[in-house]
């Protein structure tokens, strides 16, 4: 809760062993990061992304409406019953996409140029590629928060992946793409955490930002999106996020007289 987010993660020193992730999927090709600051919009780095009415996903969204906040976080990433598992991971990736993008416009004073001239999570050197076979470019933060946000865009735009009218279907190709979704998404986090968490507490942003993060774990590690060794920059934070998730399962199923 916000009671104890300022406890929730404190950066860890320069403990990793590897010094560079570098990136190497396929990828949509594009320019990356041409668009300057200048161009970001208020809030967002970019356009929410909005998923059209009468879409496939609306009785999805309605059933999910319906439940929320009755359940605990980590109640709320599994599958509903009876729901496509390629249409829930489709529809909570548009929703993490814009809750990434939110916390990105919301770190644009923090993290520029000048702040972040490479894109690191601790000893960690985060390297941007468009595509397999594509020589890793070393990039400041914000410009890679933008090439990498505008590539999610540009997947999650492309029908021909994420398929919304009703009865397409998804590609064979599907899970795989969002699971390169995921493992680059993290690394927004990563850096947030690592260069811009006390900030965020001075700005009382800390308990939105480890609430959204433990969203993003919970759904990650249900659906088994990203590798372990993608989530090391973030290990300690993970492992008490995973441990918090047990506390309260013990207790949940914990009799009401056990409370004396």
């Amino acid at each position: 809760g916000a009671a104890t987010s300022a406890n929730f993660w404190v950066p860890s020193r320069a403990s990793f062993s590897a010094p560079r992730m570098e990136d190497g999927e396929q990828a949509a090709d594009r320019g990356a990061g041409d668009r300057g600051p200048e161009e970001r919009r208020d809030g967002t780095l970019l356009p929410p992304k909005k998923l059209p009415p009468n879409s496939r996903f609306t009785q999805l969204l309605l059933e999910r409406q319906r439940t929320l906040g009755s359940k605990e976080l980590w109640q709320q990433v599994k599958l509903p019953p009876g729901a496509s598992e390629e249409e829930w991971l489709a529809l909570t990736t548009v929703d993490m996409f814009n809750e990434i993008n939110l916390l990105a416009g919301a770190v644009q004073d923090l993290c520029t140029e000048t702040t972040c001239p490479l894109m690191t999570a601790g000893s960690y050197e985060l390297m941007w590629a468009e595509q397999s076979g594509q020589a890793p470019q070393r990039l400041s933060a914000p410009k890679y928060f933008e090439a990498l946000l505008l590539w999610v865009d540009r997947q999650l735009s492309d029908e021909t992946f994420l398929p919304v009218e009703p009865g397409v279907p998804f590609p064979a190709h599907f899970r795989k793409g969002i699971k390169v979704i995921y493992k680059r998404l993290f690394r927004i986090y990563a850096h947030i955490f690592h260069s811009h968490y006390q900030e965020m507490m001075e700005q009382e942003a800390d308990a939105h930002l480890n609430h959204s993060f433990k969203a993003f774990i919970y759904f990650v590690k249900e659906f088994d999106l990203v590798e372990k060794k993608d989530l090391e920059p973030l290990k300690d934070l993970i492992d008490l996020v995973l441990r918090q998730k047990n506390e309260e399962l013990r207790r949940s199923s914990q009799p009401a007289e056990a409370a004396d």
